[in-house]
């Protein structure tokens, strides 16, 4: 009975999920075709943009060339007009050199003859009939104003839609997901010289599988990619993946999106819960810190307050870590001024990192099981592991666990790294930007363990969504493999 509905819930679970990507897929659909719709519409506008813009220029060709011929009209009419004046005035000055010629032939006087005959001679060797050049000064031609537009018609019958770059093919195997980081590969799936730049977009999401369409973060984009290679670095992975995807640009325009991939971005991710931390914490978020004024409605409480209290976890009423570590648990008092992560490390091994005000005079950065007793102090107890910065008066830098303290002879860095394995039972601190270990606590953890801050006096913020770093994985190996050394404080807990 027990088998048979155990199989009835992996099939719901089975066909839940089927169901929900086909309903991701017909959504994709109805958007493609939406899509189709109105890119389609504006590429009819483009192409009635680009026709509009062709017809112009030819229009504005045709006025220019239309005024080049008819300004050589003018000017050929002008000289041929010129020279028809000057034919109308020789002609006029040679017909009354004619006229007397033949009233001087009338003359009986020899003397009068002979000069009348000179003075004709003289007028004729003179007059501009005879320099006159009787070929016109231009020619009634006007075939240099002709032109011939059949290369241009075969070019304009040749034209085809612009050669869209085809969509590159991302190389999954090549890309890697490291030190919240992502490097991306692809390539494009034939040789194309025309290829400009590239552009990469991507989004956070939480589902696996193809990119969803609602409920979803926009794309972010990287434009002019030259390389077929990039690097997102400084990224904070608060959500489970990454979906990418990459196109390709010539000079006119963009092809195709490649096939999306999506890819695992996980890392631990937490916020401060301000529900149950000391009144005197102001909390935001990833930030705490030290307020005085915050506690003077708190109840006054007597006696000691670090009694080792070790209350048993309560059973498990849901399976999420975050419920679990907000349970129930009373408000920190008296001089606990604690405040918990709200997310519980059941498993796996996880990084996060602190950073303290540079007035901070007090402060406290490790884990703790679940629930702890509201007096109770992060290292004072044997549930609880932490490293202590003090600096009051003087600077003290110690490992603490079961009020028992390790001083540790090394400058106390800016930023604090946390390292947890839980299955290896290790709790590692090391110097956030350099890397170097600061100290290492092994012991067997037998509850889930919270992210514990202790502050007085100044402020903390705390970074989430890192995943653990490759120099500690290097470190951690190696500290692994020599067997490392046990710290005095390390208990099986």
């Amino acid at each position: 009975m027990d088998e048979e509905r155990e199989t009835l819930q992996r099939i719901v679970s089975t066909l839940v999920n089927k169901n929900d990507e086909i309903h991701n897929f017909i959504d994709m659909l109805n958007h493609t075709i939406s899509n189709v719709q109105v890119n389609s519409s504006n590429a009819i506008s483009e192409l009635d943009e680009e026709f509009d813009g062709l017809y112009s220029v030819l229009h504005e060709m045709k006025g220019s060339m239309a005024n080049t011929i008819q300004q050589e009209e003018a000017r050929k009419i002008q000289a041929l007009q010129d020279q028809l004046s000057q034919c109308s005035r020789a002609l006029e000055s040679s017909e009354e050199l004619l006229e007397l010629a033949v009233q001087s032939l009338d003359i009986k006087n020899p003397v009068e003859l002979l000069e009348a005959t000179r003075q004709i001679k003289d007028s004729v060797t003179v007059a501009s009939a005879f320099r006159l050049s009787l070929k016109p000064k231009v020619s009634d031609s006007m075939t240099h104003m002709m032109v011939d537009f059949a290369l241009e018609k075969r070019m304009l019958q040749a034209v085809k839609f612009l050669p869209v770059p085809k969509a590159p093919e991302i190389d999954v195997a090549a890309c890697l997901v490291s030190d919240n980081c992502i490097t991306i590969s692809w390539r494009m799936p034939e040789e194309d010289s025309r290829i400009d730049h590239f552009v990469l977009e991507y989004r956070k999401t939480n589902f696996d599988g193809l990119p969803r369409l609602k409920g979803e973060q926009r794309w972010e984009l990287v434009d002019y990619i030259k390389a077929t290679q990039y690097t997102l670095s400084g990224l904070k992975f608060d959500t489970k993946y990454m979906n990418l995807r990459v196109q390709a640009c010539n000079k006119a325009v963009a092809g195709e999106y490649s096939d999306p991939v999506t890819l695992e971005t996980k890392a631990f991710v937490f916020s401060l819960d301000s529900t149950s931390s000391h009144l005197n914490l102001k909390v935001e978020d990833t930030y705490v810190e030290w307020d005085p004024t915050g506690g003077k409605g708190q109840e006054k409480i007597k006696g000691k307050e670090n009694k080792n209290s070790n209350t048993a976890s309560p059973k498990r009423s849901t399976n999420s870590p975050r419920a679990l570590a907000r349970g129930s648990r009373d408000r920190f008092a008296g001089e606990s001024y604690t405040v918990l992560g709200d997310t519980a490390v059941e498993s796996g091994q996880h990084y996060w990192e602190v950073r303290a005000q540079k007035d901070c005079k007090s402060y406290s950065v490790g884990v703790t099981y679940r629930n702890p007793g509201k007096f109770d102090q992060l290292g004072k107890t044997n549930s609880s592991w932490c490293i202590h910065i003090n600096n009051w008066l003087q600077t003290t830098f110690s490992a603490k666990h079961n009020n028992k303290a390790k001083t540790l002879d090394i400058p106390v860095p800016d930023r604090i790294g946390i390292y947890c394995d839980f299955d290896r039972g290790q709790l590692s601190f090391y110097n956030a930007s350099s890397k170097a270990l600061l100290h290492t606590f092994r012991t067997k953890f037998t509850q889930p363990l919270l992210p514990g801050f202790m502050i007085w006096c100044g402020g903390l913020t705390v970074t989430t969504g890192l995943q653990v770093p490759s120099a500690v994985k290097t470190l951690q190996k190696s500290e692994n493999g020599l067997g490392g050394s046990t710290s005095s404080l390390n208990n099986v807990a």
